[in-house]
């Protein structure tokens, strides 16, 4: 990871990455600011909870949710992305083998070896559908209201 090809990726991890947090960042000011204004939040301040006791003890813990399934939807879409600019040459250096690049170099052969192209296809597929489902489960398992 150090020199030209150190360079190039982090050069792509701050690009992807640094058009990405925007909308989580909003996402995670909308829910405090909506659950700061609930009654149970309301219920502990009149309680006498300190504000640390309110952040970490009852908004945070209704909100990892959407956050974490926004995280992970983030995760995925990086992953398209990564391997759009690597299928478009945009990417890696192309001695660095991604799933872009291998889709690059196959879609020469779509017509002799069709399975050069399907199987990065299908690990990018595969890949951002396991991501998803995973942010979509820990939101289940993390969600404050779920009845055991």
């Amino acid at each position: 990871l150090f020199g030209v090809e150190g360079g190039a990726f982090i050069l792509i991890v701050v690009v992807i990455g640094g058009l990405r947090w925007m909308q989580v960042a909003r996402l995670v000011r909308a829910q405090f600011l909506s659950l700061r204004e609930k009654e149970f939040v309301e219920a502990a301040r009149a309680l006498g909870a300190s504000k640390l006791r309110l952040v970490v003890g009852h908004i945070l813990p209704n909100a990892v949710g959407p956050v974490i399934v926004a995280g992970t939807i983030d995760v995925a879409a990086a992953i398209i992305a990564e391997s759009t600019l690597s299928f478009l040459g945009l990417g890696f250096p192309s001695d660095i083998p991604t799933w872009g690049s291998v889709l690059r170099d196959a879609k020469d052969y779509l017509d002799i070896a069709p399975h050069w192209a399907l199987f990065p296809g299908a690990a990018i597929f595969l890949a951002v559908i396991t991501i998803n489902f995973m942010g979509d489960g820990l939101r289940d398992a993390l969600d404050p209201r779920r009845v055991l």
